[in-house]
């Protein structure tokens, strides 16, 4: 994963209201390409463990309850630049404050609930990819 990938999970309140399809049709509008794609339903253990780098922090337990109450969809995405265009395309993590035409413009709710995540750095790319996916599970 070269720069040209990057990781993303549509979160439980966007899969619960019916979001995944429109938000999968954005992403690919923007010219990403999926190199795999599930649905999972995380674990207490799972979520603590993806999210350690924030164990501590105000947010965490919130965010670990939040994660696990529902299905998510985590996918890894192919694109030039990847990691930046995708941020570029969710908006901002408030979606009161993100652009209009981005993701979390369109779909979120709050900051919490903002429908999606994406990988901030290439090095976490890989790190979220790989917590989720193994080798034979992606097309690249």
């Amino acid at each position: 994963m070269d720069g040209k990938y990057t990781f993303s999970i549509i979160k439980p309140n966007a899969v619960r209201t019916g979001k995944t399809g429109p938000i999968l049709s954005m992403i690919n509008e923007g010219g990403f390409e999926i190199s795999a794609i599930k649905m999972v339903q995380m674990t207490i253990q799972q979520a603590e463990a993806f999210y350690e780098v924030h164990r501590g922090k105000p947010f965490y337990d919130d965010l670990v309850e939040f994660m696990t109450s529902g299905p998510v969809i985590v996918l890894i995405l192919r694109h030039d630049n990847a990691v930046n265009e995708f941020r570029r395309l969710l908006g901002a993590t408030d979606p009161e404050k993100a652009e209009q035409g981005t993701v979390r413009k369109n779909f979120g709710v709050s900051v919490k609930m903002n429908a999606i995540h994406g990988s901030d750095s290439d090095e976490n790319a890989i790190r979220e990819s790989n917590f989720f996916f193994s080798e034979i599970e992606r097309y690249c």
